[in-house]
């Protein structure tokens, strides 16, 4: 027996195989819940292939992100022993590797809303496994009632059934039978080996210092293996990689090294992979990440879990219209999540930085994005999929009115749907709109551009908007980095400032010295790249022909087609929000930050640590705001409203 084979004995999950068969041909919705490390994700969907439920068709499964998408279908690639891309695949935004032989495709939850937009009752597969339920994105709530309604549809039409599986570690297993009729849970029982958890006795006061002491703790004080440390964002494990280097230095004689490593999304791809590579000779590895590790990917060897608690994540303010990203404690769920990812190759550790008490206090389960993000986006492929009165589809949890109304509000703002008697249909810009994969705002943009004879800097900018930073500095070279980006920056801001790299990265042909001396992540701008091909191909297909212009006046004015509602201005020495009056900051990464008396910014995202920040900032006046969306600044409480608009027109 090969060894990838003997792998796939030793899982807890091999003993259920037949059980696990059985329910699924017995049931048309089977619900699983198995603990971290089961096997659930890659053994399943291998079970049904080999039990012939992809005969005909195709088994799908979601998951919430693109890294463990594309991980996840390598294993069972290799498992299967067949190409990548062939018999087994994946789907992600911008990136499709699979064949018309392929059995079993890995997506990403908002892949397959896409496909559904296209075909509403998913023909192409026999069965849909919905993976890390318990995550509750936006997308994946969305696609509970889209595969419920094109279960029933395909049942009623006599068409070839469709099995739907719900899974994941932890789950309101009972929230979700309910919602599919009473649909039977299964549990999946067994862990290879045991995780104790331990708490602080009392509070602690600053998680990130809390979590240098007790890496160093566990690194002086306990055996081998490895430690990973969850943390909330980039910044944050920049800073603790550092920290952790430099407090090595001074360790005592004795202790050994330590080979740090970070892991998040915007790292480049070689950095990414030191995370799963074993640690040098002697070396014990730190592995600082975001709860990019909390679900599906698995890293080798990691014996030492410390749980800061804390996760950044995305709230909407109905009021202004606008996501804030924020730092918000953890739920009980996910707690359990983090703990499993140690105990996966021996007996494993938690440290939790919180009390016992503390964790009582927590959210039992984390709380559905569907409830706290602007629903524009989903809402627009909901009015494409037939869906017209959204307000009565059968949520699993309905979003609250006002989140539904406003981001039918902002679809009208973007002139992308409109109200027939009740029932909302798409405009002819918002058929456009549907084609391209991204935020409304930025659809309209590309819509518009050529209006304004941009549209290849529009691409170029949304591309390298759709990516990760482009940048990529170690906190230790913060104040040269600084000094190394002045000469792409430009007075009208950061989006303008992407495009000058851009132009800079093409004409030096990506050389490798050239990006390491600019602090440019070459891998990053290279999937901007593939990204802005795959752009202008859609731009094709809606009839946008390439055109281009050197002047930026054009695109600040394009830009502000799609950003229009994304408007701060200056209020003596502090900017303000065009609605609700929410006072906000320029963030220290923007090329923007030193600028002083800017009367009016245009931005990208929100984020909210001790003060509310504009990331991606781009200045202009005022009246190419009244140029391009006159009505929508007429009852706003601020100067704009007073202002006479006029036709616009541009100096170059």
């Amino acid at each position: 027996m090969d060894s990838l084979q003997a792998a796939r004995e030793r899982l807890p999950i091999f003993k259920a195989k037949c059980e696990i068969l059985e329910a699924v041909r017995d049931s048309k919705v089977s619900i699983f819940v198995g603990e971290t490390g089961c096997g659930k994700t890659t053994q399943i969907p291998q079970y049904l292939l080999e039990a012939g439920f992809a005969k005909h068709k195709c088994i799908a499964i979601t998951q919430p992100r693109r890294v463990a998408a594309i991980t996840i279908a390598n294993r069972v690639a290799e498992e299967v022993k067949t190409e990548l891309g062939s018999k087994v695949g994946y789907s992600i935004r911008f990136e499709t590797v699979t064949s018309p032989a392929t059995k079993i495709k890995f997506l990403t939850d908002g892949m397959l809303l896409r496909e559904s937009i296209r075909d509403h009752l998913l023909l192409e597969y026999s069965v849909v496994i919905l993976d890390e339920a318990h995550e509750r994105t936006l997308f994946n709530d969305l696609l509970l009632g889209i595969v419920k309604k094109a279960q029933r549809v395909r049942e009623e039409r006599k068409f070839m059934p469709l099995k739907i599986i719900v899974m994941s570690a932890t789950l309101e297993a009972g929230h979700i039978a309910k919602y599919f009729n009473s649909a039977p849970m299964y549990t999946i029982c067994g862990r290879d080996y045991s995780i104790s958890i331990l708490n602080p006795s009392t509070p602690q006061d600053n998680y990130v210092h809390s979590a240098l002491i007790t890496v160093f703790q566990i690194h002086q004080n306990e055996e081998e293996g490895d430690i990973l440390v969850f943390c909330t964002g980039q910044e944050e494990i920049d800073y603790l990689v550092l920290e952790t280097k430099l407090t090595a230095l001074e360790l005592p004689k004795g202790i050994g090294p330590v080979h740090v490593c970070g892991l998040y999304a915007a790292l480049p791809g070689d950095q990414q992979a030191d995370v799963f590579k074993p640690a040098p000779s002697g070396a014990r590895k730190i592995i600082f990440a975001t709860n990019i590790a909390e679900t599906s990917i698995t890293i080798p060897n990691i014996k030492y879990v410390v749980d800061t608690g804390k996760v950044k994540a995305k709230f909407f303010n109905p009021a202004c219209g606008f996501d804030v990203l924020r730092i918000q404690k953890i739920s009980k769920a996910q707690a359990e999540q983090r703990a499993g990812r140690a105990g996966r190759e021996f007996d494993g550790f938690c440290y939790r930085l919180y009390t016992k008490e503390e964790y009582e206090n927590f959210k039992d389960q984390t709380q559905p994005e569907i409830l706290r993000c602007c629903l524009s986006s989903a809402v627009l492929q909901m009015v494409a999929m037939g869906i017209s009165n959204v307000v009565d589809f059968d949520f699993i949890d309905k979003p609250p009115k006002e989140n539904i109304d406003a981001s039918i509000n902002m679809l009208k703002i973007l002139d992308a749907v409109v109200d027939n008697n009740g029932k909302l249909e798409l405009t002819n810009i918002g058929k456009q709109m549907v084609v391209f994969p991204l935020d409304p705002r930025f659809s309209k943009m590309i819509i518009s551009s050529s209006k304004y004879n941009c549209t290849d800097e529009i691409l170029t900018i949304i591309s390298l908007l759709s990516v990760e930073s482009i940048f990529y500095t170690k906190i230790s070279e913060r104040e040269k980095f600084n000094e190394v980006r002045k000469k792409f920056e430009t007075i009208e801001g950061d989006h303008i400032m992407l495009l000058n790299i851009y132009k800079q990265f093409k004409k030096f042909k990506g050389n490798a010295a050239w990006c390491k001396e600019n602090y440019i992540n070459s891998r990053n701008v290279r999937k901007a790249m593939a990204i802005r091909k795959q752009l202008s191909g859609l731009c094709e297909k809606v009839k946008i022909s390439p055109c281009s212009c050197s002047c930026t006046t054009k695109i600040q004015t394009c830009l502000a087609s799609g950003l229009f509602m994304n408007v701060a201005l200056l209020h003596g020495n502090n900017y303000k929000l065009v609605d609700g009056n929410q006072e906000i900051k320029v963030h220290p990464s923007s090329c923007l930050f030193k600028r002083k008396n800017l009367s009016c910014l245009i931005y990208t995202e929100l984020v909210q640590t001790t003060n509310v920040y504009m990331r991606n900032v781009t200045f202009l006046s005022e009246q190419i705001l009244l140029s391009v969306a006159p009505k929508y600044f007429k009852d706003k409480p601020c100067r704009l409203a007073t202002m006479k608009p006029f036709a616009y027109k541009s100096n170059c």
